[in-house]
């Protein structure tokens, strides 16, 4: 084997364990506050430590650990001000975008099965929400067409889905409730109204962001 084809071995190990410890941080398996040391993420996956470093520095700069001076990793801990950055900054990212769709009238094609797919679902809240909601939304974003407008979008986007988490069965709405709102702002993007779409944007995410930060403080 090549040093070349060493390198890659190594980034393919990395890459597989920062994925697993995002899936089972999102998940809720590994819970805020806990500390994640090399030696802890290095026997868990059975990689080496440089390996397990590597994976943490990963999800550091994605959002999801906090790493402060002589003490190791964390799962970050979502407070109110996190949150209200977090929903303030999707707010902003997709009024913008909202607004290019609606000068062109142009209706994202993957939103508009997102939100067929919400309207699938059986009545009541229900996790399995998430998933396509945010679907939607980044659908909005890749519709203008800007490859760092979806790459800043897609830095805060596992914050979001972190956030999305803590409200998961607690004040989570009906996927017809969610789909109803999601269909008025696509209709003011088909009619060219860029002001009344990110209006009903700006209700939607702020209702969703102050749900949140209602059950945070339960």
């Amino acid at each position: 084997m090549t040093l070349v084809d060493r390198s890659l071995a190594v980034v393919g190990i990395v890459d597989a364990v920062t994925r697993q410890l995002r899936m089972r941080i999102l998940a809720g398996e590994i819970s805020a506050d806990t500390p994640l040391t090399e030696a802890k993420v290095s026997e868990l996956f059975g990689v080496a430590r440089p390996s397990a470093k590597a994976a943490i520095e990963q999800l550091v700069a994605s959002g999801l650990l906090v790493r402060t001076a002589h003490r190791s990793a964390r799962v970050i801990s979502i407070d109110p001000h996190m949150v209200r950055d977090v929903y303030r900054t999707r707010t902003r990212l997709e009024s913008a975008a909202l607004r290019e769709l609606a000068a062109a009238r142009m209706v994202p094609s993957p939103a508009s099965e997102a939100n067929a797919e919400m309207l699938r679902m059986p009545a009541g809240p229900s996790p399995e929400t998430v998933d396509p909601d945010l679907r939607f939304h980044t659908a909005l974003i890749d519709g203008v067409a800007s490859e760092r407008t979806s790459r800043m979008y897609r830095s805060v986007l596992d914050e979001v889905r972190l956030c999305m988490a803590q409200v998961q069965g607690r004040r989570l709405l009906d996927a017809e409730v969610i789909a109803a709102q999601h269909a008025e702002i696509l209709d003011a993007v088909a009619t060219g109204d860029g002001d009344r779409a990110a209006a009903l944007l700006a209700l939607h995410l702020g209702s969703a962001e102050e749900r949140l930060v209602e059950a945070l403080g339960e």
